[in-house]
């Protein structure tokens, strides 16, 4: 038997108070999450007279216990001493950012395609122009002080090595190469070849070599000894493979370090400096909130790759939604700008326009359509953006990871976060978007941690 509304005759000299509550309802319910961004504190800022410019060498900062060791990490635009054209500087690294996502793309494509590399094989890192990849540690390898470029996409190490027959211009080490010696391997078989899409490489063999990482020294690394290498990896020896396979940093140190590993990418204030840690040492960690664990999803065709399952996602508190939830995405220290399929892009734009209002709109630019002139302010309250993952884990973008400058001052600063051509693509989450998050990767047990941090110290 079905019910039916029993009308109640109103009390008109309550109507005052209803009134009332109805405005205090619809004010609560309105109610976005926002925060404050400072429109001109960061790295393109004028700089004081006589302020030091950042070394490009990163630092060791905390003394481990013997499973655990603590890097600096740093931006690497705080490397040259040099005056530099930030305007373009901002608006190459969204070019080159774009070729880099293009070929990450191609290379899910063709790995989706052709059979797994056999293990014993090096492959090929990804990426193009390591311009776009953009935080650097130092370590010590061989006896040397080396700078290298953090990639989570990458798996093998390398060097420039002496002698060289081709080398840009930036410190190398010497070494004999791992196939020199009695060990019976046929020397074709440590050759390797890095290339990249922009023409730019690396060639050598490998080599053997103790390497520092901090106060921990990891005896019989295998990397990469470039003999031969071209391209514009400026203000770097190298590169640090933090990726996947047998060849990579992580397991090559896992008895060392239990296969954990964590980074905490700072922002763009000039001088910033994060940290890189190695082991399962927590109390190294300056999280501001709890940090909440996602799987890491498993897939032969990119096993090189760490990838989460994205399952939902918020702007100002409002929950978006999306076919496009519950697939993969990949999590990639070298890639800029966080790439999404079409569907949640559109969510998000839709979502955050409806709350950023009342600010002059600005014509795109490159991979970034949704921008605007800020030029006159000092300070805008700008919604937040949430990614969720499976496991309820959350990633808060930092305040500084929502807005990318084309011009620096802020003439042109767009939503910093972009579509992919296709629906059937492999989002990316960018390091732009990573800054001031503890962010843990544990491989032994197949997860994925992330904590708000301020990660500059």
């Amino acid at each position: 038997m079905s019910k039916k509304a029993t009308l109640l005759p109103l009390n008109l000299s309550l109507a005052p108070f209803l009134l009332l509550l109805l405005c205090v309802v619809v004010v609560v319910h309105g109610v976005q999450e926002k925060k404050i961004l400072s429109l001109h504190n960061n790295i393109w800022s004028p700089k004081k007279p006589n302020e030091p410019s950042s070394s490009c060498f990163s630092h060791n900062l905390v003394k481990g216990r013997d499973s655990s060791t603590t890097l600096g990490i740093k931006h690497r635009g705080l490397c040259s001493g040099k005056t530099i054209d930030w305007g373009r500087k901002l608006r190459r690294a969204l070019t080159l950012d774009n070729i880099r996502v293009q070929s990450l793309q191609l290379r899910i494509k063709a790995s989706s395609t052709t059979e797994s590399i056999s293990e014993t094989q090096i492959p090929l890192t990804s990426g193009v122009k390591l311009e776009t990849l953009n935080y650097i540690v130092t370590v010590e390898l061989g006896g040397r002080n080396m700078t290298l470029i953090v990639d989570t996409g990458s798996d093998l190490t390398w060097v420039q090595c002496q002698p060289c027959k081709s080398c840009y211009n930036q410190q190398a080490t010497g070494n004999a190469g791992l196939c020199e010696g009695s060990n019976g391997l046929e020397k074709t078989t440590c050759d390797y070849v890095v290339s990249y899409g922009d023409g730019s490489y690396t060639r050598g063999e490998l080599g053997s070599e103790s390497i520092q990482l901090g106060d921990t020294k990891v005896e019989n690394f295998v990397f990469g000894c470039g003999r031969s290498n071209k391209g514009l990896f400026g203000g770097a020896s190298g590169l640090m493979g933090l990726g996947r396979s047998s060849v990579s940093l992580v397991y090559q140190t896992m008895k060392t370090f239990n296969g954990v590993f964590s980074y905490c990418l700072p922002s763009l204030e000039d001088g910033a400096s994060g940290s890189l840690s190695f082991g399962d040492n927590s109390s190294v960690y300056k999280n501001s909130t709890s940090v909440s664990y996602t799987p890491l999803v498993q897939n032969p065709q990119l096993r090189s790759f760490y990838i989460l399952n994205l399952t939902g996602a918020s702007i100002g508190g409002v929950e978006l939604e999306s076919p496009s939830f519950g697939r993969g995405i990949i999590i990639d220290s070298g890639t800029v700008i966080t790439r999404l399929p079409p569907s949640i892009y559109k969510a998000v734009k839709t979502e955050f326009l409806k709350q950023f209002t009342g600010f002059p709109s600005a014509p795109g630019y490159s991979i970034l359509d949704t921008c605007f002139n800020l030029t006159s302010y000092q300070d805008v309250s700008i919604p937040t953006i949430k990614m969720i993952f499976q496991g309820n884990a959350e990633l808060e973008v930092d305040v500084t990871g929502v807005f990318y400058y084309v011009n620096p001052d802020a003439s042109l600063v767009c939503l910093a976060l972009a579509s992919l051509s296709y629906e059937n693509e492999v989002g990316i989450i960018g390091n732009y978007q990573q800054k001031n998050q503890r962010v843990v990767y544990d491989i032994k047990q197949e997860k994925l941690g992330i904590a708000g941090e301020n990660c500059s110290i």
